[in-house]
């Protein structure tokens, strides 16, 4: 008896071109505009759903899907798919991460030359009737600062186009190497640096907590007052009040912005400002890239059906049960002392050196060292990190990936030290499960027992070990408002280097910490959010 063919179910508009690949291998019903609840009531004889942005893909509707192998979004972005839900019901969940990289790259591109010459208002002048050339005198990009902020797939694509402008390029992403950036023909910057130079400015950043607002008043107070900004990546990356007042106050010379914080937008402050160019998110919207995003997930989903690996897995495929157990504990802490090493590091990120001591070293690990990535990355990359990805992504930014194992474990059962090595220097945190709860025992040099409480935030000083050092800390906490809730000390020896470690219950003030690093024994001071 042949093999009964595979059911996929299409519920937003995809380009017909893009499905070729899968409707060889399998049954293709088109059924667009379709609600929650008819989705629920059908998807049970589905194998797998492809979506773009317009489908919710919540956990009622993947619950459903009792023979559901797959979800593919059409696209970057998974916001509108519960990767958890698909995770935790053992669905495969990929999206078609380097569809709309040109796409978004060239409307990047379009948006600031439309700006550089005034296009989009002389357009509209002239169609009122008015010839006003002297109006809309442009500038030319030929020997400008652009500042790349995000040097991901969009903004390394930017970045080796803008070359044929001879425009110098200047840029941040703290992921991504120096050898790396220098091929792409960026310099890497602080953002200080990058604001008070650049003549224009694009972001390619995801929206996270971390980057929400992340060009401000503050920064856009460091401008020229021709500087140009272009966002094509996420809304909420700036401060749409603040970049209005700037316009208007004539610090910022205009903007181009096609993406918003909420969508569809049909109202937005951004509309009343003539130096303001919008466009309603059209980054990924040519014929090409919707073919190739939609030929990407179809073959996807193709070759899962064909029972081979998928090249964009969002979620983490099959684990034997035996390592999952030994391991799901470890996967919070690798991303929780990734973390914490990156907040701590200073310069460029160079390599990431994984070493596992003790039980967990008897395991397969690609699942932590997938964790350890995917926490480096969380706070500065729109990629989903997984074991099927991980080395690909590090090596595409530049960086390297060494793991050690031994199996033998002092101090600990299991040990689990991550540490980064950069321009400036080697970071160094290390962590272990106790009674089932996340501790980090190391940071540096220094041997510790850190219960990283979510919420919490950690003021680490490194500092020379004296009588009274912590208390005219304290003093400077207290009067400062700021609650201490737990303290830690690691020193090297007596009156010797040492590193204080305060969890607080509210952060503290830039001016607290001041006074701290004012002190005399300080080395260094660091705030740290979890």
């Amino acid at each position: 008896m042949a093999e009964k063919r595979k059911k996929v179910l299409v519920t937003d508009e995809i380009s017909e071109e893009g499905l070729e690949p899968l409707r060889k291998e399998a049954q293709v019903d088109y059924k667009v505009g379709l609600k929650p609840d008819e989705i629920i009531a059908i998807i049970g004889d589905y194998d797998a759903l492809m979506v773009r942005s317009q489908t919710k893909v919540t956990a009622p509707i993947i619950e459903a899907g009792k023979k559901l192998q797959i979800i593919a979004r059409a696209g970057v972005g998974i916001d509108n798919v519960d990767v958890e839900a698909a995770t935790r019901c053992g669905v495969v969940v990929v999206n078609a991460p380097t569809g709309n990289t040109v796409s978004a790259a060239e409307h990047t591109i379009a948006l600031m030359l439309a700006m550089a010459r005034n296009i989009p208002q002389a357009n509209a002048s002239l169609k009122s009737c008015q010839w006003k050339r002297n109006d809309f005198m442009g500038t030319e990009l030929r020997g400008k600062t652009l500042g790349i902020i995000g040097l991901g797939n969009v903004g390394s694509e930017v970045a080796k186009r803008m070359q044929a402008f001879d425009m110098r390029l200047i840029g941040i992403d703290p992921l991504v190497s120096e050898e790396y950036a220098k091929k792409i023909g960026v310099t890497l910057v602080e953002l200080k640096q990058l604001m008070q130079e650049s003549d224009f400015i694009t972001l390619h950043i995801p929206l996270t907590p971390q980057t929400k607002g992340y060009i401000g008043k503050k920064e856009l107070a460091l401008s020229k007052p021709n500087m140009r900004i272009v966002n094509c990546a996420r809304g909420g990356l700036i401060d749409d009040a603040e970049l209005v007042k700037a316009i208007h106050e004539k610090r910022v010379a205009g903007a181009a912005v096609d993406v918003f914080d909420k969508e569809p937008c049909t109202d937005s402050i951004l509309f009343k400002e003539d130096k303001i160019i919008v466009t309603p998110h059209l980054g990924a919207s040519t014929t090409e890239a919707q073919v190739l995003a939609a030929r990407d997930v179809a073959e996807q989903i193709a070759d899962m059906f064909k029972g081979l690996p998928v090249r964009a897995a969002i979620n983490v495929p099959y684990i034997p049960s035996e390592t999952l157990t030994a391991l799901t504990p470890y996967l919070k802490l690798a991303k929780t002392i990734c973390i914490l090493a990156y907040k701590l590091a200073e310069g460029q990120s160079k390599s990431i050196r994984i070493i596992y001591n003790g039980d967990i070293a008897n395991y397969d690990t690609n699942v932590l060292k997938a964790a350890v990535v995917g926490g480096l990355l969380s706070g500065y990359s729109e990629e989903r990190v997984n074991i099927v990805n991980c080395n690909v992504i590090a090596a595409k930014r530049g960086l390297t990936i060494i793991e050690e194992k031994d199996t033998n474990c002092a101090n600990y059962t299991s040990l689990l030290t991550v540490e980064i090595t950069t321009t400036t220097g080697v970071w160094t945190v290390a962590g272990t499960i106790m009674n089932g709860e996340s501790h980090i025992v190391r940071v540096n040099d220094y041997w510790l027992d850190i219960v990283p409480t979510p919420g919490a935030y950690f003021l680490f000083s490194d500092h020379h070990d004296r009588p009274g050092f912590i208390g005219s800390v304290g003093k400077i906490t207290g009067d400062a408002n700021v609650n201490i809730s737990s303290m830690h000390l690691g020193r090297l020896k007596p009156r010797g280097q040492a590193l204080l470690v305060l969890i607080l219950d509210e952060p503290l003030p830039v001016e607290a910490q001041q006074k701290i690093m004012a002190l005399p024994e300080v080395k260094s001071v660091k705030l740290v959010a979890l």
